[in-house]
This record gives C-alpha cells, structure tokens and sequence, in this order.
C-alpha cells in the first residue's frame, strides 16, 4: 500500500509504503529508501529509530533508516584517484572529508517505487555523472522485504563510468525500547577493525581485536567505551552469513550479510531527534549496524576494492532477523 507522508521543506512530496509478512509490519518512505517503522507483533515499542515528520530526515535525523551512498561511510580528505585521475567530493564532514556520498547523497533523494507486493518494495534511484564529484551515472536499486521475522536489504547497482560504490542501509535499532543501547548484549564475528583518527578517518592499520574494547567475538554489553568503527569481517564479498547478534531483555537480533564489513556505531551523537510514539531520541538511543565494505577504501590500496566499472554490478544483501530470546 503507498500514501502520501509529507512534504520536505523544498516542496518535494514523500509518499511511503507499508509492508507486512508474519508477525512483522515495516513503512518503507520514497525518500531516501528510508524504513521509517519497523513493528513486531507481541513487541509494544518500535524496532527501529525513526522521524513522524519527513521534515526530520534532512535535519537532526538525517541517515536514520536510509540507503545511504553512492559511498557510505567516509572518505579521507575528499578525495581519491581512479586510473590515474583525481577527483574531489563534496566536503560534508568536518568541513574536510565526505561522509556517505555527501550532502546531496541517496539518503536526501526521492526514489521510484518500481515494483511492490505486500511483502516487499523494489525502489530504484540515478545518480548523475558528476553528482558530488563522483565520476559515471548510478543506477541503483534497492528490494527492502520482509521475510520469516527479519528485514532484508539487497542493493545493486550499475555505472556507465569507473566509479566508487559503496551502499548501505544505515537504520537505528532498540529492541528493549528504553531509548538506551548500552545493556544490550553484541556480538560481532570480526578478528579484526579499523583504528580511525580523530576525524574518525581510517588510519590505514587493521588491527586484532583481541584484548582490546572491540572484541565481541564473544556476546557482552555493549557498554560505554564509545564506538564508531569497521569490524573486518572478510577480504571479499561472501555468500549471505551470519556475522553478529544483539540481544536485548526479551528480544535478539541476528545479522547476516555478503558484505566485507560492519560499521557499529553506538548512536552517542544522537540528540535531540524527534521520533516515533512521541520520543526524543538522545545519545545512545539506538545502535547502527551498517553492513558494508571497509571505509576510504580507495585511499588504502589494501583495503577491500569499491571500485564499479562499467559491465560489472555492485550487489550485497542484508538481513535483521529477529526472534524472542525468553
């Protein structure tokens, strides 16, 4: 079912889409490919972080529960070289680097609805060549359904030019509803992360886990150390795994993926968003596990390549499935 949802403060008109499987119900909005909703029968709060007001997703709200791209995450002093050319992005982060696409990235785009069924919406979006300084036009599609108690997330994408592609669903999730992560319990299947600096910039190292306060090989509270950070989970794509878990009071999500790997970020700079059922949503609302490849890849000739060339398909899948843990 599509309804109109709002207007954004330019004029653009934002429908949104329910979907519905099993015991879960989700609200898909054109904008952004953003799940604003996310609900399970029996579950008496939201799953997911989300604004009641479109306006909210280009203010303090921005990235909450959207595609996020063409390159997610971040990129070292704007810029990288592709076959020889240097190219500059948009400077949206700190005035120095650009942070998932740039100011005008997929998050802030209205989408196509291109196909729909009660279970799932396919939404597609181009990204002209040139657009925030990325060379080649993007063609993206996302599918986000819902299947046997989780949301699945699968994006591809096709260029006409050599460009970066980077593309992830950015949503928050509560499963307690308290509006505070920190007691819920993580498990994240990586040996290995990405020290950052203090612009949260890759500092080119990937360094063990072990004995240090990223190691959730083993599930344990979250806590306070403060997080933002890639988890390497491979050197390539795979085939859809399970790479971690939360688990709440009464509630446990599990997260599989293809991806190389998952940025955890433990929401400390949220404040002051205003979200569902009335909610203020402040530092640590929600938890951001975002299924990815590895951040400033191009600049790291090591890392995993993001590369799109024309003829190939950018493709991951993700899914969150939820299941009561008492």
């Amino acid at each position: 079912m599509i309804a109109p949802f709002g207007t954004l403060p330019d004029g653009r008109a934002v429908d949104c889409v329910t979907l519905r499987d099993g015991a879960l119900t989700a609200r898909v909005l054109t904008l952004g490919a953003i799940v604003q909703d996310l609900r399970m029968e029996g579950v008496d709060h939201p799953l997911v972080l989300g604004c009641p007001d479109v306006a909210d997703y280009v203010g303090r709200g921005r990235y909450l529960g959207a595609i996020v791209g063409r390159c997610a995450n971040r990129i070292g002093d704007a810029c990288f070289r592709l076959d020889g050319t240097l190219y500059r992005t948009d400077r949206n982060f700190r005035g120095r680097h650009t942070l998932h696409g740039g100011a005008d990235g997929s998050d802030v785009q209205l989408w196509q609805v291109a196909a729909l069924a009660p279970d799932w919406v396919t939404l597609c979006l181009v990204l002209p060549d040139g657009h925030m300084g990325f060379p080649g036009t993007l063609r993206i599609t996302a599918t986000i359904a819902l299947a046997k108690n989780a949301l699945a997330i699968e994006l591809s994408a096709v260029t006409d030019r050599p460009t970066l592609c980077n593309l992830t669903h950015h949503g928050y999730f509560d499963l307690d509803g308290r509006g505070d992560i920190r007691d819920q319990q993580l498990r994240i299947d990586a040996r290995q992360y990405l020290p950052v600096d203090d612009d949260l910039i890759p500092t080119g190292r990937v360094a063990p886990v072990e004995a240090t306060a990223f190691d959730f090989r083993q599930s344990r509270v979250i806590g306070d150390a403060g997080y933002d950070h890639n988890f390497c989970l491979s050197a390539a794509p795979q085939s859809l795994r399970p790479v971690g878990a939360v688990t709440g009071r009464r509630l446990g999500m599990e997260v599989l993926t293809t991806c190389t790997g998952l940025q955890f970020y433990d929401g400390v700079q949220l404040d002051g968003v205003p979200g569902l059922d009335g909610r203020i949503y402040g530092p640590h609302a929600g938890l951001a596990l975002e299924a990815q490849h590895w951040p400033d890849a191009p600049n790291h000739p090591d890392f995993p390549d993001i590369v799109l060339r024309p003829g190939d398909e950018f493709h991951s899948t993700t899914h969150y499935r939820f299941a009561a843990t008492s």
